[in-house]
């Protein structure tokens, strides 16, 4: 199929993807299947040849949802139509105590981003993201193009953030320079902190946070509403923080529920990220040039590329947002790392450790509109 052929049928209509949504089945045909068997079927790699049309958008659409959001709130909608597939916010499941001016929607939005954009390279197609902010909106413009299944498109499938201890080993300065390289650009600056001292400084300030937010109850009331106890709830939802996920053993729903008040406190909290933190082979803090939506999309497809050249490398990362997501909170850390009244968007450790069982999704048909 030559390529203006290929071109036609990937802008031809939206009502197409529409379509094939409505033909498939509301229901979720995997509602009992396991969470090792709903996770090895979402994180599959896709052909890179022989799609076409819905087939060709809903694929690129699959790849951008396996990208991190806040909770796993899987905060996005995606619309295909004309020459390219738009990425907008889905405010229905947006995080207002945590995110209250849903700066972590956006960056989230950035993930799925570049997500979109390296498989659509992988599948023969140039993908141009820009931030329309008459829609709030990610417009990701798609015309043909050589097709490159580059080791980024590849570790699509791999990535995770890992929520567990790491080995402690100090990265080389190759694969510190490749994450630096890969996770700042014009728009986006990464400080990567890899001396103990300044982890420890770093910890400071996660646990201020930790404490501040564990002690405010509507801000544990949002966080219990994303936790997936159970395997089953997991698989039912699709979304959210599953607790085997962060190395917590399954519960029946209503058994954590009621255990989640007694287990998760400040001192407990504080205790495993000091752990975590001090195995960590450093910690990355990506900071926008300037702090508005357009930018904090940037940071998010910034700090996928950073994850995506971690997994090559087989290097993990979790994030340890408190310094940032507390406003009363966020200029002292700023300050304290050298960053004046410019607003420090993510802190996320890093370092190597073990594979933890990966975070599930919603199918592409229930993000299309």
């Amino acid at each position: 199929m030559n390529k203006l052929t290929r071109r036609k049928i990937l802008a031809a209509s939206p009502a197409i993807l529409t379509c094939a949504a409505a033909l498939s089945t509301s229901a979720p045909i995997w509602a009992t299947e396991g969470y090792e068997a709903a996770a090895k079927r979402i994180w599959r790699a896709g052909p890179l040849q022989g799609l076409f049309g819905a087939a060709l958008s809903h694929e690129l659409v699959r790849y951008a949802t396996l990208a991190p959001s806040s909770h796993n709130t899987q905060c996005w909608k995606f619309a295909a139509g004309g020459q390219g597939i738009a990425i907008l916010p889905d405010l229905s499941r947006r995080c207002p105590v945590v995110d209250p001016d849903n700066h972590h929607l956006y960056v989230s939005l950035g993930c799925a981003t570049e997500n979109l954009v390296q498989a659509a390279q992988a599948l023969g197609l140039h993908g141009e993201a820009r931030f329309d902010p008459a829609r709030d909106a990610v417009m990701v413009a798609l015309t043909p193009a050589p097709a490159v299944a580059s080791p980024w498109f590849k570790a699509i499938t791999e990535r995770q953030c890992t929520r567990g201890l790491y080995d402690g080993i100090p990265l080389s300065t190759q694969d510190l320079a490749l994450l630096e390289r890969a996770g700042s650009n014009d728009r986006v600056r990464l400080l990567l902190l890899t001396d103990k001292i300044a982890i420890d400084h770093v910890l400071d300030y996660v646990v201020q946070g930790n404490s501040q937010q564990l002690n405010d109850k509507a801000f544990v009331n949002e966080l219990k509403s994303w936790i997936r106890f159970s395997a089953a709830d997991a698989v039912e939802r699709g979304d959210g923080l599953f607790g085997k996920s962060s190395g917590n053993p399954t519960l029946p729903s209503w058994l954590g529920n009621l255990l989640f008040g007694l287990v998760v406190t400040a001192k407990s909290e504080n205790e495993k990220y000091t752990m975590q933190l001090r195995s960590s082979a450093g910690v990355a803090v990506f900071v926008a040039a300037k702090e508005d939506k357009a930018h904090w999309v940037e940071v998010g497809r910034a700090y996928e590329r950073f994850a995506l050249q971690g997994t090559v490398l087989g290097v993990r990362n979790a994030h340890v947002n408190m310094p940032v997501e507390l406003a009363t909170l966020r200029p002292q850390f700023a300050s304290s790392i050298g960053l004046g009244a410019m607003r420090p968007d993510l802190v996320v450790r890093f370092g190597r450790g073990p594979t933890m069982p990966q975070s599930l999704r919603r199918p592409v048909q229930a993000v299309l509109v």
